[in-house]
Parts: C-alpha cells; structure tokens; sequence
C-alpha cells in the first residue's frame, strides 16, 4: 500500500506540473450552451470540403442547399439556421472567386464577416482564446474573401485591411504547428494576394517580406512545387527591379530547380528572367540573348506568352540602339497585348524610339496612351503611403504579438520552475532514500546468509583439517619414524586456533553485538583492527604450525610478498574478506583483488583457505 500511495503522489505530482506548465488554449466557446461547430449542416461541410479539390462541383452541389439555408434563416429558426445561414453566404462567396466569377453577395458576405466576427469577440493578447478553431478559421476566410472583392473594386488600402486581418486571425488562434493542409494553404494564398499588391505598386521590401512568409507555407509536404516555384521567381523580380542581380538570380535559379519541368510557363518566364538578367550583367551577348529568347518565343504556348518575349526582345534591341528592330517587337506587343503593365512600357520605350527617329506622326498614339498614368501616379501614391503605414503597423502587431506570448511562455515557465524543482527535489530524495533503504536491507540479508555460509564452511574446515592432520600424523609415523620434528609440527597444526592471537582474532570477527559488515567502512573498525606487534605474533604462530606449507610456497612461488602470507595467515583462521580487510586496515577492494591475484598465482579458482588446505593434505 505504501508503494501505491508513493506512485500515486509521483503521479498527481506530474500532472500539476504539466497543468502549470502551459496554458489551457483551444477550448470551444459555446453560445447558447452548445458548440457551432456541432451544429453546421453537414452538406455545407461536405460542400466545404470539396471546394478545395474541385471548386466547380462544390459550386453547383452549393446552390441549392444555399436557397434552402437563407430561406430559412429569415425567419431566425435557431441559432444553428443563423450559423449554416452565414456559411453558406460565405462558401458562394469563395466559390465565385475560385471559379473566376464576380462577386455578386457582398451585402450577404459582409452580414457574415460581422456574424463571425462576433463570434471571435472575445480577444487576449495575451495568449491563445477559447474559441471554436472551425469558427476561427471561417473568420479568417470571411475577410479574405471580403478583401478579395474590395480589390475587385480597386480598393486597395480596404483589401490590404481584410487580408491583414485574415493573417491575424489565424497567427492569433492557431499554433505554427496548427497550420497545415487547409489552413497552411490559406495562409500561403493570403501572403500572395499582399505580395501581389504590394508588387503592382513597385514597393519591393514589402513584397519580399510577403512573399518570403508564404515561403514557409508553400514548402510544406504535400504542397506542388509550383507555388514554391513562383514565388521564388517573384521574391527574384523584386530583387530584379531592385538591380540586387546577385539576389535576383539566386532566386531565379532555385525556382528552376524546384520546377524541375522545363515544359511549362513558369520555367520559361523564369529562364527569359535569368536569360536578360545574365544580358544586363554583361555575362551574355545581346545576339545570344536575343537567340535564346526567340528560342523560347517557338515555346510559347497563347498570345499572352508570345506578348511577353515581344516586349523583352524589343528591350534589348532598344538598349542595344537597334531601334528598328526594337519598333517591330515593341509595337507588336503594345498593339497585342492585354496587359495594361506590358503596353504601358511598350509604349514609353516606343515614345523614345519616335523622338530619336523624329516620328513626330506616330508618337501621338503612344503619348496619348501614356496621358491618364500621370494621373494614375499621383492617385497611386497616396495609396503607396497608406499601405507602408499598413505594412508598418502589420509588424509591429505582430512582434507585439509573439513578444506577448514570450512573456507568457517565461512565465508559465517561472511557474513551472517554482513549483517543479521543489517537487522534483522532493521526489528524487525520496526515490533515494527508498532505494538506498532496500538497498540496505538487501546488503544486510546477503551478509547474513553469507556469514551463516561462512560458519558452516568454517565448521566444515575444521573438521576437515582434524581430520587431514590426524591422517597425515599417522602416515608420518609410519612412513618417517626418523623426522620426529615434523611429526610433532603436525601436530601441533590442529592447535593453531588454540593460539591466543587467533582466539583474540576469531572472537573479535564473531562478535555478535559488533559484526563486520562491508556496507560500513573499514576506518569504523579502526579499534579492533590489529597492530604490527600482534600481526608479527600472528606470523609467528602460523609459521610455528604450518612451516612446511609456507616453506613450500616460498620455494614454489617466490613472487609471493609478506602482505601476500599474512593473507594466507588469516585465511587459515576462516576469516573472509570483509572481515580480513578490517584486521589489516585495508580496503575491501584491496583484498578483493589480493585474492584474485594469489588465486592467479595458484592458477586455482577456490577460496585461499581451501587451497592452502588442499596443499598440506597432498
């Protein structure tokens, strides 16, 4: 039971520790008591889900689900109708977009911007809010998709706004580690709609910082290396337009190594980049370039590509002064193209060409062209600032926001620190003391059953030795009726524990009230410990007893020392280790390895005392 409660204390332990080591977060707000998210028709979820495979099905599969959620929602059913009401609102919106249709629901869509909103009302900074991550995330959708159709109206400051909150919402609710699958997609496209905009107006840091974030996104697994691709090749055209070529072309040349498909448009935008990037830094001819291009022009795959080669053809004829041929180029994608960027600068490097070639006739169309971008210009730049202050207050938010969860993690940290060392101390003293108690116990029951072994041995030695010496006297009086020395020296060998060194000895080990115990260390047992005069006394007898068994280890063994006898001394006496390393003062370890070394020196395995026997008897 005691064991039990020690392992239930260890346990409950931990678990406070882990509660104050971080802090409660994605908990479901409930309104009304229940979750939302329990309560969102499933068809709007499957339709939900499928939008992001095949958004044309979803659209279709929506329609009429949709009639049904917002006829039903006028009449306020429940709050669940009210939920499905606003999903539904915000699906056809996304829906409409991913289809390339216009958005025709802004009333509807914005009633559910405000409608989630108000479900995440309920803000900390400070850290991670109990709010539903399904609702979080429609939030998030519902201001991108409403940033999406300010854009379409080109309110660009009101877009940037949304798709600023939409990033804000997810980086305030969800984890890093949360965002994957739909979510990390989300968060990539959002960052590419602001370094899209950020492009379009020539404010390159903005449009790198966007971009690069959407990186991280992008390279996730599962994740086509296009997107990776084209951002790279954009983070790359920032720095093009920058003249940072040496940051240019290291972005375009990852892009080509992640597209690994030189079939495709992205790998030929990506190569006439790097193929008029290597022209501008002088590491390729004007001709070659040229060549490389019109290689790329038999490529081309719509109009649209075949304008875009025209126009960086045409540029370098231009920079070349070969303005004939930059005429035909030039003038052939400023009357082709569609793209409102590509014409406008067909037709400033058209109007130069016209002033040095005194077309006076032909410089009006291009001028005239030209005319409301001086406008677009000064409209344009108050917008620029508004958005830089937007940038601006964007990073700021977000560094206030990681730097507020910093001080929460230090201190749930400081917390956990306070309350966990003292409960780890306590538990490692604990689980110490435990240990070394049943350690303990264990050492004092195997020296139990050894010196009970010990005595039986010992009872069993001598016996044996009577009974050896008794053998051996007989066979010396038979034998050698000439050596009557040894014949009494054998004699005398079975009084050698009646010696009053070894009586002092065998009383002193055999004490009960005081046993040797090797848990406690040798300088405890200094007291009985034998001197020199009474080891010189032990020597003395044994010699007097057993001269001829050491006569004949000196003779065989001659590497044997004095330290090495008085071992021998004691083990004829029956001490063991423990107890002969108090008699002479020396560690257990020092007698322990004493005995492997004369057992080595015997080339025997058995106890010292058994072998000494075993020699005298043969």
């Amino acid at each position: 039971m005691k064991r039990y409660a020690f392992i239930g204390t260890i346990m409950m332990g931990l678990a406070l520790l882990y509660a104050c080591a971080r802090p409660d977060d994605n908990l479901v707000e409930t309104r009304h008591g229940t979750s939302l998210q329990t309560v969102a028709s499933p068809e709007l979820s499957a339709i939900d889900s499928l939008m992001w495979r095949q958004p044309d099905s979803a659209l279709t599969r929506l329609l009429p689900c949709f009639d049904t959620c917002c006829r039903d929602a006028k009449f306020c059913v429940s709050t669940a109708t009210e939920y499905n009401c606003h999903y539904a609102y915000l699906l056809l919106a996304e829906l409409l977009y991913k289809n390339d249709c216009e958005q025709t629901n802004r009333q509807d869509l914005q009633k559910a911007v405000y409608y989630f909103d108000s479900l995440c009302a309920c803000r900390d900074a400070a850290r991670h809010v109990s709010t539903d991550p399904t609702i979080a995330f429609l939030d998030a959708r519902a201001h991108y998709i409403n940033g999406v159709g300010y854009y379409e109206k080109d309110s660009m400051v009101e877009a940037c706004k949304e798709y600023m909150k939409a990033l804000e919402v997810m980086e305030f609710y969800f984890k890093e580690k949360e965002l994957v699958r739909q979510k990390a997609q989300f968060t990539a496209f959002t960052y590419t709609r602001l370094t899209d905009m950020f492009s379009s107006l020539y404010l390159h840091e903005q449009a790198i910082y966007f971009a690069q974030s959407s990186l991280a996104y992008y390279n996730r697994p599962n994740n086509p290396p296009w997107f990776t691709a084209r951002m790279l090749n954009e983070i790359g055209s920032q720095y093009d337009m920058m003249d940072q070529t040496d940051s240019a072309a290291f972005y375009y040349q990852r892009a080509i190594e992640v597209l690994g498909d030189s079939d495709s448009l992205l790998y030929r935008d990506v190569a006439t980049h790097l193929i008029y990037l290597e022209y501008r830094d002088s590491l390729c001819s004007a001709d070659t370039s040229i060549r490389r291009l019109r290689q790329l022009l038999l490529c081309s795959e719509s109009d649209r590509e075949r304008q875009s080669r025209y126009q960086y053809i045409g540029e370098i004829f231009y920079h070349e002064q070969r303005y004939d041929s930059a005429w035909v180029y030039l003038n052939t994608s400023f009357h082709t193209t569609s793209t409102v960027g590509l014409k406008k600068q067909a037709a400033e490097w058209l109007v130069e060409i016209c002033k040095i070639q005194g077309r006076d006739v032909d410089i009006l169309e291009y001028a005239n062209f030209l005319v409301p971008f001086a406008n677009q210009e000064e409209n344009q730049s108050a917008a620029k600032s508004e958005l830089t202050e937007l940038y601006k207050t964007f990073g700021q938010a977000r560094q206030e926001r990681q730097h507020q969860v910093e001080i929460w993690q230090h201190r749930y940290r400081s917390i956990a620190v306070a309350i966990g060392w003292p409960f780890l101390t306590f538990i490692i003293i604990a689980l110490l003391y435990y240990y070394h108690k049943r350690h303990k116990q264990h050492l004092e029951n195997q020296m139990e059953t050894e010196r009970h072994a010990h005595k039986m041995q010992q009872a069993a030695l001598s016996g044996r030795l009577k009974r050896s010496n008794a053998a051996l006297k007989e066979k010396v009086e038979k034998q050698y009726d000439d050596k009557a020395p040894k014949q009494n020296h054998f004699c005398q060998a079975e009084n050698f524990f009646e010696e009053p060194i070894c009586q002092r000895i065998l009383s002193t080990c055999n004490d009960e009230n005081n046993p040797i115990k090797s848990s406690v260390p040798v300088s405890s047992y200094a007291d009985i410990a034998l001197t020199d005069a009474q080891k010189a006394e032990l020597k003395k007898a044994a010699l007097a007893h057993y001269a001829p068994l050491f006569e004949k280890l000196r003779l065989q063994h001659p590497e044997l020392k004095e330290k090495d006898f008085m071992y021998c001394y004691l083990c004829l006496l029956g001490l063991d280790n423990a107890q002969i390393a108090v008699m002479t003062r020396l560690s257990y370890r020092t007698v322990w390895e004493r005995e492997k070394r004369l057992q080595h020196v015997f080339h025997k395995e058995e106890r010292i005392s058994i072998i000494l026997y075993g020699m005298m008897t043969n």
